[in-house]
């Protein structure tokens, strides 16, 4: 299933062109929204919230559930995700986003452009940003979270970086069991291979994924591909 772009991206794509051109953020907003073909922002916004299936949310995912988010870089990975759990949070879920990626003021700065602080959440968020981060410190630092819990691990391809851990395969089905026994969404952010933008256009799939290690991909559930806005749902077969 392929949707339409989604209000976050045209969200970011607004604040650059305010930045980029010197205007208002409210006028970058219009003019954007007319872009798609609405007379302005808060008609498109309006839009959005009362059609669920133009973007990607957490009640369409299942507790237990793995989740692959892959595209090239730059593509609204991080964003994606994040939104993802920020709707899970206002629910009353808990998030937990571990990262190796980016630092703890990176994450917190994203989450700003979506219009969020952890603050809001009453201690429904956590943030890791350890370089030990890897299955064991995954699931150690999950004990005791309820069932309904959303986790981001960002990203996939760095969990088996350093060389006294084990490997991929390894790492992806301990944590896969662990998401089943204990009713949580685990959401894993994934590089896409460069051959991929050769390609021109469309979505990714998952012969783009990138696997520096060997990894069975059917341990995930569920995969979302991302490319200029669109994105893609494909269920595991």
């Amino acid at each position: 299933m392929t949707q339409s772009i989604p209000l976050f991206y045209l969200k970011r794509k607004a604040r650059l062109m305010s930045r980029r051109e010197g205007i208002p953020l409210a006028a970058a907003l219009n003019e954007v929204a007319r872009e798609q073909g609405i007379s302005s922002w808060s008609l498109l916004a309006e839009r959005r919230t009362a059609t669920t299936s133009n973007r990607m949310n957490y009640r369409r995912l299942r507790a237990g559930e793995l989740v692959l988010v892959a595209a090239r870089p730059g593509q609204g990975k991080t964003l994606l995700t994040l939104q993802i759990l920020i709707d899970a949070m206002r629910n009353g879920q808990h998030g937990v986003f571990f990262t190796l990626a980016y630092t703890e003021r990176e994450v917190l700065e994203r989450m700003h452009r979506l219009d969020a602080t952890p603050s809001e959440f009453n201690g429904l968020f956590e943030l890791h940003d350890s370089d030990r981060i890897d299955a064991d410190y995954i699931i150690a630092s999950l004990d005791g979270l309820p069932s309904g819990t959303v986790v981001v691990i960002d990203y996939l391809q760095m969990l088996n970086e350093r060389r006294e851990t084990p490997d991929l395969e390894h790492q992806v089905g301990q944590l896969r069991a662990y998401a089943k026994a204990n009713g949580l969404v685990m959401i894993f952010i994934s590089q896409v291979d460069r051959r991929f933008e050769a390609e021109r256009g469309g979505l990714p799939g998952h012969a783009h994924i990138r696997l520096p290690n060997p990894l069975d991909l059917s341990l995930f559930d569920r995969f979302i591909f991302l490319n200029a806005g669109a994105i893609q749902e494909v269920n595991a077969a």
